[in-house]
C-alpha cells in the first residue's frame, strides 16, 4: 500500500515537506532543493508521489515513486 503523497510547499521559514492531509510540516528547509531532496527520500520509502509547488502554491512538478512502472500522467 502506498503512503501519503509528499508536498513541497512554501513556508514562512523557507520550504516545507508536508504529507497530504497534514496541517503540520514534516520538515522545514532553507531552500526548495533541500526540501525536495528530503521529500523525495520520504516518497521513495513510502512508495508515494512527490508534488513540488511553486512559491505561489501552484504545482510545478510531480515525481512518482510508487510501484507502478507505468503510472498515469496527469
Amino acid at each position: 500500500m502506498a503512503g501519503k503523497n509528499q508536498h513541497i510547499v512554501p513556508h514562512q521559514n523557507g520550504w516545507a515537506v508536508k504529507s497530504a492531509g497534514n496541517q503540520r510540516a514534516t520538515s522545514v528547509h532553507e531552500t526548495q532543493q533541500q526540501a525536495i531532496d528530503a521529500g523525495r527520500d520520504i516518497a521513495r520509502n513510502q512508495k508515494s508521489e512527490l508534488v513540488i509547488h511553486r512559491p505561489d502554491g501552484r504545482i510545478r512538478n510531480k515525481d512518482s515513486h510508487g510501484n507502478d512502472p507505468f503510472p498515469p500522467r496527469g
